[in-house]
């Protein structure tokens, strides 16, 4: 087994000088194979916070804007804590784009053990989520929805971090589809865990919002032992000498290696992540009805947003191995043509969103209130769309070229600055423009983190067109 034949083909071994030249189609054919698993794979996961938001919309508008807060307040914490986990993608990416099979195994089995360690402060987060509570300023009732969500949601936290590890170095040796198997296994045991534990059955109670934490945390657990199954019995994990974690120790060297990445590449998604959380925090100020709307929008963008995360990941782990091969004008020409491709679909996926609204929050919802509420947000969906996906595609390019320290600080001044500074003001200011005005700042913050991270990303290309091998900066 080696890179060429995931990806990395033979003609990309030529140099700079009288290479031939890679068109777009060729780099969309090597693309695609790579995007297809992880997009289906995460819309599974997607469909996770899909399912419980179709189904709370049945109970009604309080239990869907509790969700909303109480979905929030976990994502906040398991995403900044998964982003440090997926560290082991780029480095695991350019050992195998090296050859070094042995070395991508050990870096997995060190992110497992990181993944356990970060379990301890993102615990006791979930467990006592005052500070969330807090800021949505909720009454007694919604907070003992939202601190029963999030306790149950707390018991899915270790597997969905242990899966984070697989998934992160799975996908950087061009094993998507293993993932994708992974995750529709989790989705299939989602679906009725939801159904029953919400609504009750039988000798089963009714457990409400709790019920989505737990039907989570049931088919997270399902859906690592699954994982852990296949890296035992497939033979294609076999060359990657993985031993059982409990066999292992945590190496300082190694989990320091994927923790200076890991922290940055986390702060970005966190701040990414929370762009959208703490919109839904000041929303829930607004009311029961504003949030219900506001849920809506968000859940739709996040499908919409799988899409760019499967070109992102596709792009960042070949460009990791042709790094690793020391092809770096292949690398350049991969992540240049991913970019045009994000642009591309997002455009008219945000056209075919924003055109269909109502028919599309329709599915969602028959609650008159909602509907109103949601539709004047999905018009900035086109727009916030594009923004986002063209800023996802050039963060994973960059993270595989190991630079994650100054995108960090882009998302911080671009979403939390722009967009929930900017949001801030547009909803509670002297115009008061409500949720609608939160989604116009969020968008207007996109935009501008596209536009630094693509200016950083030509930067970075243009001090990587030497042969020599050059160490990434941070």
């Amino acid at each position: 087994m080696t890179p060429a034949d995931h990806g990395v083909t033979a003609a990309s071994t030529a140099r700079e000088a009288g290479a031939p030249r890679i068109r777009f189609v060729d780099s969309v054919r090597r693309l695609l194979p790579q995007a297809w698993p992880v997009l289906v794979g995460q819309l599974a996961v997607m469909m996770f916070s899909t399912v419980d938001t179709l189904v709370m919309g049945r109970v009604g508008a309080q239990d869907l804007a509790a969700l909303a807060v109480g979905a929030a307040a976990y994502v906040s914490v398991f995403v900044g804590l998964m982003g440090i986990v997926l560290a082991v993608g780029p480095i695991a990416g350019r050992q195998f784009g090296a050859g070094d099979l042995p070395g991508s195994g050990q870096t997995f089995v060190q992110a497992q053990w990181l993944a356990l360690l970060l379990c301890v402060p993102g615990l006791a987060v979930l467990c006592f989520p005052e500070p969330f509570i807090w800021l949505a300023k909720l009454d007694a009732t919604q907070a003992a929805k939202v601190r029963a969500y999030t306790q149950a949601e707390a018991l899915a936290l270790p597997a969905a971090l242990l899966f984070a590890a697989f998934r992160g170095f799975s996908t950087a040796v061009s094993r998507p589809k293993a993932v994708m198997a992974m995750q529709l296994t989790g989705l299939a045991a989602k679906v009725p865990l939801t159904v029953l534990l919400v609504f009750g059955w039988g000798p089963i109670p009714s457990l409400g919002v709790a019920g989505c934490g737990f039907a989570t945390a049931i088919a997270m657990t399902a859906q690592l032992l699954a994982a852990q199954w296949l890296l035992r019995h497939d033979t294609f994990y076999q060359p990657f000498s993985i031993p059982h974690l409990w066999r292992t120790r945590p190496q300082l060297p190694d989990l320091r290696q994927l923790v200076k990445l890991g922290l940055p590449m986390g702060g970005s998604i966190l701040v990414e992540v929370t762009g959208f959380t703490f919109m839904a925090f000041f929303i829930a100020r607004l009311g029961a009805t504003p949030v219900a709307g506001h849920q809506i929008a968000v859940n739709l963008v996040a499908m919409m947003f799988m899409t760019a995360l499967a070109l992102g990941t596709a792009a960042g782990t070949l460009v990791a191995q042709h790094l690793g091969a020391g092809q770096k004008r292949e690398a350049r020409i991969t992540g240049r043509h991913a970019m045009t491709l994000a642009s591309l679909v997002a455009a008219g996926l945000g056209a075919i969103v924003a055109l269909a609204r109502e028919p599309i929050v329709a599915l969602y919802t028959d609650n008159p209130e909602a509907t109103a509420a949601a539709l004047p947000l999905l018009v900035w969906v086109w727009f916030f769309h594009l923004g986002d996906a063209l800023q996802t595609v050039a963060a994973y390019v960059l993270r595989a070229y190991q630079v994650a320290t100054l995108p960090m600080v882009i998302y911080v001044v671009a979403l939390w600055g722009v967009g929930i500074g900017g949001g801030y003001a547009l909803a509670f200011g002297p115009h008061a423009g409500g949720a609608e005005g939160f989604w116009q700042a969020a968008t207007a913050g996109l935009l501008t983190a596209a536009l630094l991270l693509s200016l950083l990303l030509r930067q970075v290309f243009n001090e990587n067109r030497q042969d020599a091998p050059q160490a990434g900066r941070g």
